[in-house]
């Protein structure tokens, strides 16, 4: 057996570790998805669900291609690794997953819209804290 050194990528996950943090997060995965869906160039939002926007399983918009759905918000459970924001509009776009609306397919490229603008983000596990921090790794990680 022999000592390769800190890790730096890991079944998917890039890792960033220091004496005091460990950082974790999916920034290439995130760029490729984006980058898959058509949205590379696109305009980035700040948050990733609009507060008062309703979805339902039955709504007036035409049906969506549902292979295309299904791709996407499963690409998007499975950035919920390290990216927890994300994990509430994930899910709760998970629900539709049969016959999915156009409005449907739009609330997802909303998310992407999202991550586009917060390809940095990760997890980070501090160490001697019981407590985990959602953001960016850059070199004032420290507080």
């Amino acid at each position: 057996m022999s000592d390769l050194g800190l890790l730096h990528h890991f079944l998917g996950l890039g890792v960033i570790q220091t004496e005091d943090c460990i950082f974790l997060n999916q920034k290439k995965y995130a760029r490729t998805l984006v980058e898959k869906f058509g949205l590379k160039d696109c305009k980035y939002v700040a948050i990733p669900l609009v507060a008062d926007e309703k979805l339902s399983k039955v709504d007036a918009s035409e049906m969506a291609d549902e292979s295309l759905y299904r791709k996407m918000v499963g690409s998007l459970l499975y950035l919920i690794a390290t990216r927890p924001d994300i994990m509430f509009a994930a899910s709760f776009l998970a629900q539709f997953m049969h016959n999915p609306t156009r409005k449907h397919i739009g609330t997802t490229k909303r998310v992407l819209r999202y991550i586009q603008g917060t390809l940095d983000y990760g997890i980070a596990y501090e160490k001697g804290k019981d407590d985990v921090l959602i953001g960016y790794y850059d070199s004032d990680w420290r507080k």
